[in-house]
């Protein structure tokens, strides 16, 4: 099938591999003309597993421009990907999916399904199509169909070519009949139901996922007070198959650019539409916002002043696998300890060219983790990558570790002289 795909970030640019990985000839649009000079070098503008591979190995079958009415004009199928960032006030920021809306109205010459992969609130599909049918410009026939994505960061192409489920919201046959056609390559189960419950279904999986992060770290927070340990205690958990072990690793919670964004959204659609309060919901972000910063408000009270002292941080990103650093503990962290005059360090195999658009000569970076650790008085960790939790402990004799992320097992510690701080344990 002929496909054209709105925008080329992780949920667009993605989409659009895996598609045309499985036969499909692809059209990336994008308004960013050096990230379409980057493509058509077969280079990802983000780093993600595999991706690049599957560029290259596709190439035939995929076109990046920023000719919107040449991919969109005669494209039997348009996925909308761009993104949904939050606003101030929590609610999501639908104007780049309304100008894709209106590029698509002004350009389509032939009947077709407008897809939306973009987390939009519910009722927003609705929307679309209404707008999208009432300045065409052409005598043609359209479908909006929701479609949302359930791919993480660091793993986004094997979640799209190996999905547990595709989830396909729409209210017409002949859409179902297309979109059936699309994905039959993939050989996956497909849930077919309504758009607004396709909407629903988005963002209720997230912000689960977010409340069962931040449920598990209110509870290690009361594991310290009382002598538990929250790994024995998830461990315990996790034999019960209603509960699982996913998403039970205590930390300094979530980041990123799906949970912070969707609970926020989610939470802001409800109050100041309906005038209905999820109240757990409204917990997770919550217990979130003050668990970020846990460890610096309690290194701070055992340490006089970090003025002047050399702080080193081990991880950027807001997870291993990535260079994003949207909504990442790190960076809050790192705002306090320029407010408090410390020197600081920071070390991240991916994430350091991201991390100096935002702080500048503020602040040191180092792309040897080795030498990151020996300028420091103090280490805090606030990315699990594997390099950290591969080294070898003698590299922090005689420091102050915090680990935010619980790296270490606490046995293999003990066999070590430097003094370590984690989460729940």
């Amino acid at each position: 099938m002929k496909v054209a795909v709105a925008g080329t970030g992780y949920v667009g640019l993605v989409s659009a591999v895996c598609l045309a990985e499985k036969g499909h000839t692809v059209t990336c649009v994008d308004v960013d003309e050096n990230k379409i000079k980057l493509m058509r070098k077969g280079v990802s503008p983000i780093y993600e597993k595999d991706l690049e591979e599957l560029m290259h190995k596709n190439k035939d079958r995929l076109t990046y421009t920023l000719d919107y009415k040449s991919a969109y004009n005669d494209a039997e199928v348009i996925l909308i990907g761009v993104g949904t960032p939050e606003q101030e006030d929590g609610s999501a920021n639908l104007s780049y999916v309304r100008s894709v809306a209106k590029q698509i109205a002004d350009s389509i010459e032939h009947d077709c399904v407008v897809v939306v992969k973009s987390t939009v609130p519910i009722g927003t599909n609705d929307k679309v199509e209404e707008f999208i049918k009432n300045n065409l410009k052409n005598c043609v026939k359209i479908y909006v169909v929701s479609n949302p994505e359930f791919l993480a960061q660091g793993s986004a192409v094997h979640d799209t070519l190996k999905a547990s489920r595709i989830v396909i919201g729409t209210e017409d046959e002949e859409a179902r009949e297309i979109m059936e056609k699309l994905y039959k390559p993939f050989d996956l189960p497909m849930l077919f139901t309504n758009r607004r419950s396709a909407e629903m279904i988005k963002y209720a999986s997230n912000d689960f996922l977010a409340l069962k992060i931040s449920y598990i770290n209110d509870i290690a927070n009361l594991c310290e007070l009382v002598g538990a340990n929250i790994e024995d205690v998830t461990k315990g958990m996790s034999y019960d198959g209603r509960i699982g072990d996913k998403f039970l690793n205590a930390g300094i919670g979530y980041g990123g650019s799906c949970f912070p964004k969707d609970t926020k959204a989610l939470y802001y659609l409800a109050k100041n539409q309906y005038d209905y309060e999820l109240k757990t919901i409204k917990a997770a972000i919550d217990v979130n916002v003050t668990q970020k910063t846990k460890l610096f408000f309690e290194a701070k009270r055992k340490t006089d002043t970090f003025y002047k002292r050399n702080v080193t941080v081990l991880g950027a990103t807001f997870k291993p696998g990535t260079d994003d650093l949207r909504e990442a503990p790190s960076i809050d962290n790192v705002k306090l300890f320029l407010k408090e005059g410390a020197d600081i360090t920071v070390w991240d195999p991916v994430g350091l060219n991201n991390f100096e658009k935002l702080f500048g000569d503020k602040i040191q970076y180092e792309s040897d983790i080795r030498k990151a650790i020996e300028k420091s008085d103090i280490i805090f960790i606030m990315t699990e990558w594997a390099e950290i939790k591969n080294l070898d402990l003698n590299l922090f004799n005689g420091k102050v570790i915090y680990d935010g992320r619980n790296c270490f097992d606490l046995k293999d510690v003990k066999k070590y002289k430097f003094e370590y701080h984690s989460i729940g344990r």
